[in-house]
């Protein structure tokens, strides 16, 4: 379906919103603090994107170019971006359940693909939740396989957590 949101990107003053929809989409994680969030969106501004349907914002994705083999763990309050980042990692994609079917998290998506081509990096990568490694695979992401020390890194992100990569390109 044609998304019919304006994709823009997110702003510290959309914080209070997205922080709303967090608290309304999560129930295998304890959702993230309004001040981890915040350093995120503070630390990479032209990766991180809101949907907005007339003024009110229905989801929101943040992005963050990082480590592909460290990825960040939950509820960091304080985010300082690698010196030498190889992925475009996808922290978060979450749309309120009353926008869902909506088109939302598609334009996030390419709003994410998109500023992927205008990085140098060679992939884009994140850690599927809540059972939604196969949306992420008809997006073009596959998984990963996770060593110990990976696997340690995605055990705060529920029993179900999947790390998956798409190439760039």
């Amino acid at each position: 379906m044609p998304s019919s949101h304006l994709i823009r990107s997110a702003r510290l003053a959309d914080l209070p919103a997205i922080l709303h929809i967090q608290a309304r989409c999560y129930s295998a994680i304890v959702p993230e603090s309004a001040a981890s969030m915040g350093a995120k969106l503070a630390a990479a501004p032209d990766t991180c994107f809101v949907a907005c349907q007339g003024e009110h914002i229905v989801a929101y994705l943040l992005a963050l170019p990082w480590r592909f083999d460290a990825p960040p763990c939950l509820d960091d309050t304080e985010c300082r971006l690698p010196g030498q980042p190889d992925t475009l990692y996808l922290h978060d994609l979450a749309v309120d359940p009353g926008a869902r079917g909506s088109g939302a998290a598609d334009a996030l998506v390419q709003a994410f693909l998109a500023a992927l081509a205008r990085l140098p990096l060679p992939r884009a990568s994140l850690i599927a939740i809540q059972g939604s490694a196969p949306w992420w695979t008809r997006q073009g992401f596959a998984r990963v396989p996770v060593d110990e020390a990976l696997g340690a890194r995605l055990a705060g992100y529920g029993d179900d957590a999947t790390y998956m990569v798409r190439l760039a390109g």
